[in-house]
């Protein structure tokens, strides 16, 4: 395929904030004396935040008004945001700097394709915002992934059709939606848990525009 556009996910692929994500909404499980686990936490990754609280709701078989899943769903997002702020440049993940700069250095196309909300907070504590060239978030989408939706989106920003567009992402939920848009994925994580992407890399440290090139040739 010709590649002309890159769109990563920010969570689980740039920058590790899937672990505040889990810590917040433990604790709110806990205090509805929901058991939540890692293994139910997976379900999470990639989805908007009142279909997460859908899917903790279930897990605890509970049912509750819409005025009650708002206060919830305020309630995670404040401690997220508590623990997001405390954020510093050093916990962008190992690579991710180095492979967006070469990418963009060599005329790709470059965006963000991620459901979270709180995105513009994430980049500015970063310091990274004027490394894409397109940014679609949960602010200006309205279907979680995996609705295809966001990397559309993303794509239409920097004028890349979705034949030629390759999707980093770490989730269930994204991997479907990369697909569902006519894109290739390059799943970031584990083989096992991402078996329908194109191909499966445990980060973006261990690729460069060479090895994404050759890997290009199996998509």
């Amino acid at each position: 395929m010709r590649i002309r556009g890159c769109i990563f996910d920010l969570d689980g692929v740039i920058v590790d904030t899937a672990r505040y994500h889990y810590l917040a909404w433990k604790k709110l499980a806990t205090i509805l004396n929901i058991e939540f686990t890692e293994e139910n936490n997976e379900r999470l990754k990639g989805v908007s935040r009142m279909a997460s609280l859908d899917i903790i709701l279930e897990i605890g078989n509970r049912v509750c008004d819409e005025k009650t899943r708002e206060e919830y769903a305020s309630l995670k997002n404040k401690w997220y945001l508590d623990y997001i702020n405390r954020m510093m440049p050093d916990e962008i993940l190992p690579g991710s700097l180095e492979f967006i700069s070469e990418l963009k250095y060599s005329g790709i196309k470059v965006a963000l394709g991620s459901a979270s909300r709180n995105t513009p907070l994430i980049l500015e504590r970063l310091g990274i915002g004027s490394l894409f060239d397109g940014i679609a978030d949960g602010n200006i989408v309205s279907k979680a992934k995996p609705d295809p939706e966001v990397f559309l989106t993303a794509a239409k920003m920097i004028a890349v059709p979705p034949e030629e567009c390759i999707v980093f992402e770490d989730a269930v939920a994204g991997v479907e939606a990369a697909l569902k848009a006519g894109m290739r994925c390059v799943g970031i994580g584990s083989e096992k848990t991402l078996k329908d992407a194109n191909v499966v890399v445990s980060g973006l440290d261990k690729l460069n525009l060479r090895k994404l090139k050759v890997l290009a040739k199996k998509l």
